[in-house]
């Protein structure tokens, strides 16, 4: 089981804060490939990936990173400095 939150547009387009979820994917890629085949408000959030950014156990990484072991993944659109 890990942790799933979902930040600022991604969150309210998913309607969820966070989720625990039982996953066999190996990678980001692949949880994301299951999360859009569950419903549609999934596969609306995760149209398009160039849109946002990605976290396991809090640290920034990209989508094909590997899942093994991680207890929290996170997404989020890109942030902006100022």
């Amino acid at each position: 089981m890990m942790d799933i939150l979902y930040f600022a547009w991604v969150r309210e387009r998913i309607g969820l804060p966070r989720e625990r979820v039982d996953s066999e994917a190996a990678t980001v890629a692949e949880l994301v490939e299951e999360l859009r085949g569950r419903e549609e408000r999934y596969e609306v959030a995760f149209s398009d990936l160039s849109a946002l950014r990605v976290a396991v156990d809090q640290e920034l990484t990209d989508f094909n990173a590997p899942l093994a072991g991680a207890r929290e993944v996170a997404f989020f659109p890109p942030m902006t400095g100022g």
